[in-house]
């Protein structure tokens, strides 16, 4: 069932949403991607977004190095409204990878030098009124943890497919309600930072198996972060609850999953019965305390990037050694958008950003801009579109259009470049910086 991208005109497009029995919404009228977004205290310019992707190309002590500056200069200068920066750690352990950004005393003033450099540049490209709302994501990596060169996972739970793929032993310690509890500090501390930078908001990461993600899913933990919903939810809501009373004038927005796409105990929004099937009790309970909190935006996504990453990228191909999914990307495709406009659909005043884009390649803004039209979200962005197109929203103003010579072809080399230890980015259209990056990876994973 698995297909690559082939479509020649947007009727082909049509033609096999329609034959899949899929919702594509398209538009040709693009202006709606050019509508200003309000949200909490502030504004974005245009409806388009850059999704926070990681680089893995911060200094070993978690400051922004030159090729983290460079790829913020570039999306500012691309013309999204919304600029949503990459996974921050908020403490050192809690790192996914060597190079992964850190907020911390040492690193406070090089991530504000960042986000001025990428303002700057901003103003530069598209005059002085042009200032995109900012969003910095804050991030433990839970099971993810790799902050030197080997693992070091902190479990919330055991779940037998997961410790299996990261390598984790049935008697590794889980972490202690005590630890969980120390970490709402740690993101109050990590958010008054980003606040000093000057970032408009914080996104409070919870998505992607990721710390916070995995305790939404912690039926068999026991304690107070563990079992019932309130329990899942604690921690989450807690930080949410912290920032927005100590920092009423930062935003916070949130990157949810809102489907894992995973078994049952271990997976969140998910059947009982059936994994691949959605059930958006719980999320949506979730998301209405996240709303009555405070939180003022909304990035829905699903899924998990290092065991179903069709589910919350669908693409033309994998990374080495990977699968290709039983399904048309196309269905992949309308499932994200089907799960940001239910969302939307029950709460029509919280702003939110939909996903799951960047396979459509030149034909991304009329279902973006189909989307927008029908209700389906208030953003909508790109994450690997934008590492190889990060000017594509000013050629949907300028031009109209997207330009099928820029678009991601959904290859997931940026991805394997990450698989193979290097510092990523588009190896196909910024092959003049990353295509020697992949080529050594690729030479180091196949001795």
């Amino acid at each position: 069932m698995h297909q690559r991208f082939r479509y020649r005109n947007i009727d082909e497009l049509a033609h096999d949403a329609e034959a899949l029995d899929v919702s594509l919404p398209l538009s040709n009228d693009l202006s709606a991607l050019g509508r200003q977004v309000a949200i909490g205290s502030g504004t974005a310019p245009n409806a388009m977004a850059v999704h926070p992707m990681e680089g893995c190309d911060g200094t070993a002590d978690g400051r922004p190095d030159w090729l983290t500056r460079r790829r913020y200069e570039r999306f500012a200068c691309g013309g999204c409204g919304l600029l949503w920066f990459e996974a921050t750690a908020v403490v050192p352990e809690g790192r996914a990878n060597p190079r992964q950004l850190l907020m911390a005393p040492h690193t406070e003033a090089a991530l504000g030098e960042m986000l001025d450099n990428a303002l700057a540049t901003a103003r530069n490209a598209l005059g002085d009124a042009f200032r995109p709302y900012t969003v910095l994501q804050l991030t433990h990596s839970g099971r993810y943890s790799r902050p030197g060169n080997a693992r070091a996972p902190y479990l919330v739970q055991h779940d037998p497919l997961l410790d299996e793929t990261v390598g984790v032993s049935p008697e590794a310690p889980v972490v202690s309600d005590g630890y969980l509890d120390g970490l709402v500090d740690a993101y109050l501390e990590a958010a008054r930072r980003a606040q000093r930078c000057g970032f408009n908001a914080v996104d409070i990461k919870a998505c992607h198996r990721y710390l916070l993600s995995e305790l939404l899913a912690a039926h068999t933990r026991e304690g107070r972060y563990g079992g019932s919903l309130e329990n899942r939810a604690r921690l989450l809501l807690d930080t949410v609850r912290r920032i927005r009373e100590e920092l009423p004038e930062l935003d916070v927005a949130v990157r949810l999953n809102v489907f894992d796409a995973y078994p049952y105990p271990w997976g969140w929004g998910v059947d009982r019965d059936d994994p691949l099937v959605p059930d958006l009790e719980e999320p949506l309970w979730l998301i209405g305390q996240l709303a009555d909190a405070g939180v003022a935006l909304l990035n829905v996504t699903a899924g998990n990037p290092y065991f179903t990453p069709h589910v919350n990228r669908p693409y033309d191909a994998n990374t080495e050694g990977g699968y290709l999914p039983d399904e048309h990307p196309l269905q992949g495709v309308s499932r994200l958008l089907e799960l940001a406009r239910r969302i939307k659909e029950r709460y029509p005043a919280l702003p939110v950003v939909g996903t799951g884009y960047s396979w459509l390649r030149q034909y991304a803004a009329n279902v973006m801009a189909g989307v927008l039209e029908r209700g389906g979200a208030d953003l909508v962005g790109l994450g690997r579109g934008a590492f190889a197109y990060p000017d594509w929203a000013r050629d949907v103003v300028e031009r109209g259009e997207l330009d099928r010579r820029k678009v991601c072809i959904a290859c997931s080399r940026c991805t394997q470049i990450m698989r193979d230890g290097g510092t990523t980015g588009c190896a196909v259209r910024d092959r003049e910086v990353y295509g020697a990056i992949y080529e050594q990876g690729r030479e180091g994973g196949s001795r």
